[in-house]
């Protein structure tokens, strides 16, 4: 396992989480588009489920990010942040460039809250992560990116110490709990709900799955035995949580808005963190079975950031192409229809893309 190359071949948790969130995330804009066409509330109570029972995608992203970043980089003290930030560029900064470019330019009606007008404001929906609808998450998410050598310096004072891991954890969960707290009172149900929207992309607002997910490496021999021993019970917390979740949505009756789903309050980090889990587990059993399930798993993975960045272009062209009128039919049918060939059209054009740009630089 000392082998960097060797390392990086092999599935890890962190593959299984960052593919999990990348098949699941698809399906939430779909979703969005499927309330529009004014459903039956049985249909809308259908869609809520499903909506909270994937909305643990930008969780078990970072928590994946952070999992396989750490396991494969921070014992390597050869690689300076000079490096390391090159290779994210390419593969990371690049395509979100590129596919923020698309979306304002061949979608624009696709931005969120504002409209530019001017080169301000078409930098400022750049940036923002109010291109498109999911484009929030890159914002978020290139913020742990640049900010990686804090969790690697972090994880290496950690070591294998159970005091400070204690110590890392604890303090994590007590800030993540006071922005919790912070958040619900001063923007969700707070006066600040329009004009703080922003806060919804710190990075501390995920800083807890990302912490996690570098302790997870670090003390992966307590944390794989106790995510094998315990799944059943992280089973149990999941479908408790999943009814609270689903119990918080409906209270705000009909019809149903999924902005009254966030990811920022108790229920909801809890139904994440035992996703997070239930993943975990099924990674742990698999790899320790030999499936030949890990090799797709670890192959897709690397291109399921890639993918994510396309599937709102793809899913917005299939909705106007007949998705609309195939949902107003048959919701069930439109929903699975369109979500499986936006699945497909969006791995299918980061595989495509990435070939095609080998084969350019590699005749060059």
């Amino acid at each position: 396992m000392s082998n960097p190359q060797l390392i990086r071949s092999i599935a890890d948790i962190g593959d299984y989480l960052k593919l999990g969130a990348c098949t699941a995330v698809m399906s939430q804009p779909i979703l969005s588009y499927a309330l529009t066409t004014h459903p039956s509330a049985g249909v809308q109570i259908g869609i809520g489920i499903l909506y909270n029972l994937v909305k643990y995608t930008a969780p078990a992203f970072i928590f994946g990010i952070l999992y396989t970043t750490t396991r494969t980089i921070i014992n390597n003290r050869n690689l300076t942040y000079h490096q390391y930030l090159k290779n994210t560029w390419h593969a990371l900064f690049i395509p979100t460039i590129w596919w923020t470019l698309i979306y304002l330019l061949v979608m624009p009606q696709m931005q969120q809250v504002n409209h530019y007008h001017n080169l301000g404001t078409f930098l400022w929906q750049f940036i923002n992560g109010n291109a498109a609808p999911h484009l929030w998450y890159n914002t978020m998410m290139l913020q742990f990116i640049i900010l990686m050598p804090l969790f690697w310096n972090i994880g290496r004072w950690c070591g294998q110490n159970a005091k400070r891991g204690i110590l890392t954890a604890g303090s994590t969960v007590m800030i993540a709990g006071l922005w919790l707290w912070f958040y619900d009172t001063q923007v969700f149900n707070g006066p600040h709900a329009t004009d703080w929207y922003l806060f919804d992309r710190l990075f501390i607002s995920f800083l807890l799955y990302g912490i996690f997910g570098m302790l997870a490496w670090q003390y992966r021999q307590v944390f794989n035995r106790f995510i094998t021993k315990s799944w059943s019970a992280i089973m149990v917390v999941f479908v408790v949580t999943l009814w609270w979740i689903n119990h918080e949505l409906f209270s705000y009756g009909f019809p149903i808005k999924l902005s009254n789903a966030p990811y920022y309050k108790p229920s909801m980090t809890i139904y994440d963190l035992a996703v997070i889990g239930l993943f975990a587990a099924l990674c742990l059993h698999q790899v320790k079975s030999n499936r030949p399930f890990t090799n797709f798993v670890h192959q897709f993975a690397g291109f399921a950031y890639k993918a994510y960045l396309s599937n709102v272009f793809w899913s917005e062209c299939l909705w106007l192409l007949f998705g609309k009128t195939l949902t107003t039919v048959s919701p069930l049918m439109g929903i699975l229809v369109v979500y499986m060939l936006t699945w497909c059209l969006s791995f299918g054009s980061a595989f495509g893309i990435h070939a095609i740009w080998v084969r350019l630089k590699n005749h060059n």
